[in-house]
């Protein structure tokens, strides 16, 4: 087979697999728009005959859909900013310092990334609720999401600040400037942009977390979003397209986020694949 063959042929596959992996996020939109009837109609259709519109307002007015994302946004930022504050000085610590217990540290760091949320959670729950935390439940999620989150933020991170040459910090030294001077004049700049890539990708994934707030946050009006799509479910949920509806708005931000930074994304992964 030659080289052109072959790169059409990975090129239809590519777009097979991409058609089946986007095909439920296609399902997502067009289910929004449908009527009542036409939503479980037989064949389905793949567009509605008239599409509903008005949906959206409906979902977004009669379930408060603002409180919810403020929450969310409150909660992801939140996260993101004590992930980072605490885990860029380790990412680096890892990366610069060399020996036994720096690896046994790294390796248990994995390993905290391994443990599901659904097993922490008790644990956390008990903890939080004997310090008193839980009169604080939007700052108890954080700070959960942050020791949740910590390990892939670290370890991300970590590989940006060993495509840092070490030269250009032993420069800075002779230079006159501290160690700490160093970091934050020399190293951290030339960071920056894994250090944004990894807390853009926390943010996504505490803009979406469930299990800590659906279990901390009893109050209504302090849980996210999505908290907020879980309380269409029930024993006769028939709401589908008001479910979808709720979805799009609450995942087209973050979907469009990506595509906006997905340049930024790959080459923030792998800053530090290749020295």
């Amino acid at each position: 087979m030659s080289d052109t063959a072959r790169d059409r042929l990975m090129f239809v596959i590519a777009l097979i697999m991409a058609a089946i992996y986007l095909f439920p996020l296609y399902w997502m939109y067009i289910t929004a728009l449908k009527s009542g009837s036409e939503m479980f109609a037989t064949p389905p259709t793949f567009w509605p005959s008239v599409p509903q519109w008005s949906t959206y307002a409906y979902v977004w007015e009669s379930r408060g859909m603002g409180r919810y994302i403020w929450n969310s946004l409150v909660i992801a930022s939140g996260a993101v900013v004590l992930i980072t504050v605490l885990g860029v000085g380790c990412a680096y610590v890892l990366a610069r310092y060399r020996n036994a217990w720096v690896d046994i540290g790294l390796f248990l760091i994995l390993m905290l990334q391994v443990l599901p949320a659904s097993l922490m959670i008790t644990p956390i729950f008990v903890g939080f609720s004997q310090l008193g935390m839980l009169d604080y439940p939007r700052l108890a999620v954080i700070i959960a999401i942050a020791a949740k989150s910590m390990p892939f933020f670290v370890v991300l991170v970590r590989a940006t600040f060993m495509a840092v040459p070490m030269e250009l910090e032993e420069a800075a030294l002779v230079d006159g400037n501290s160690r700490v001077g160093a970091f934050f004049h020399i190293v951290l700049p030339l960071a920056r942009n894994g250090i944004l890539i990894s807390a853009i990708l926390i943010f996504m994934q505490a803009f979406g977390e469930f299990v800590y707030s659906k279990s901390i946050i009893q109050a209504i009006e302090l849980q996210p979003a999505s908290v907020g799509l879980n309380s269409f479910m029930g024993p006769n949920t028939n709401e589908w397209n008001n479910i979808m509806a709720y979805a799009t708005i609450y995942v087209t931000p973050i979907l469009a986020i990506f595509v906006l930074l997905q340049r930024r994304i790959v080459s923030g992964l792998t800053s530090g694949a290749i020295k």
